[in-house]
């Protein structure tokens, strides 16, 4: 940040400080992609050849951010094992000079204390997910990333984010126009001013019916967060379908800190749906140079019936 944010900054009554820290809800059943989540977690699940929790990662780390939380349940070792060194496989690979399969592991990598995992005893809901990383959250803003969306973009979600947040301080989360009928799916934003990129968040409702929504602009699953938020989910006071909603924290919070929706630029997939999940795969591999031209092939075989 310059020194002239710095100054304008103070200006407005508070600093910005540098943001360096996600908390990634690790902690769901998986239950709409039984049986494969049977026995591994859904955030296993590879888009590709990555699993949906290392396009998360990558994510965050391309904003800047250098802390992790994962926020897991029984069941999900894995996912931490998964950022761990894996000795004998990368012994195994440098013995037999696999140099391409060790460079592919590479993204996988965690630098030693910059992540740690904290469990979700119970499934009390989003907000109760966040509550339970409020000492790695400590006074400082932080992310939080849901692994089931996945962003493809020029500039990752997060890191747009971040960059709005410098400029505005306060709370920014990513949004997205949803149809009317969907409200009743999402937290929705009551809106107030409006530049059509940012837009000042004046309130927030936890999945509305579509006759009571105040706009059809929806939260994805990506979100920079003051720490005051933690005094309200502190409360764990139950809220939609009997959980701790965060949407319901963070609207306590408007005009306690400055508050805005971002309209991201990118495409978002919803990889917790099995129909947003194979987009995925297809809308990814046809972007990769190794892949692109034979999935556009044989893409050809199921597109023209």
């Amino acid at each position: 940040m310059s020194r002239v944010d710095v100054r304008l900054s103070l200006l407005r009554g508070f600093v910005i400080k540098p943001l360096k820290k996600a908390v990634l809800p690790v902690a769901g059943l998986g239950t709409r992609f039984l049986p494969a989540t049977k026995a591994m977690p859904k955030e296993m699940l590879p888009v590709v050849d990555k699993p949906l929790i290392q396009y998360a990662i990558d994510e965050a780390r391309e904003a800047g951010i250098e802390e992790f939380c994962l926020i897991t349940g029984r069941g999900k070792d894995s996912l931490i094992d998964y950022f761990d060194i894996a000795f004998e496989l990368e012994t195994t690979l440098r013995e037999r000079g696999k140099k391409s399969a060790l460079e592919a592991l590479e993204p996988s990598g965690i630098p030693a204390g910059s992540m740690v995992a904290v469990r979700q005893q119970e499934p009390l809901g989003l907000g109760h997910a966040i509550w339970c990383a409020r000492s790695f959250i400590g006074n400082d803003p932080f992310a939080i990333l849901l692994p089931d969306d996945i962003v493809q973009s020029g500039r990752s979600c997060v890191a747009q984010l971040v960059d709005a947040y410098n400029t505005t301080g306060g709370n920014v989360v990513a949004v997205t126009e949803v149809p009317k009928e969907h409200t009743n799916r999402y937290g929705i934003l009551e809106t107030g001013a409006d530049d059509g990129r940012m837009v000042e968040v004046k309130g927030l409702v936890e999945k509305p019916d579509p006759k009571d929504a105040p706009s059809n602009l929806s939260i994805i699953g990506r979100y920079v967060l003051m720490p005051e938020v933690m005094k309200y989910l502190a409360k764990l006071e139950r809220g939609a379908g009997g959980e701790v909603q965060l949407t319901d924290a963070m609207a306590k919070m408007i005009g306690e800190v400055p508050f805005h929706g971002l309209r991201y630029e990118g495409t978002r997939f919803d990889c917790g749906d099995k129909a947003g999940f194979l987009e995925a795969q297809i809308a990814f591999s046809i972007n990769r140079p190794d892949l692109g031209a034979a999935v556009r092939e044989f893409l050809k075989k199921y597109t023209a019936a």
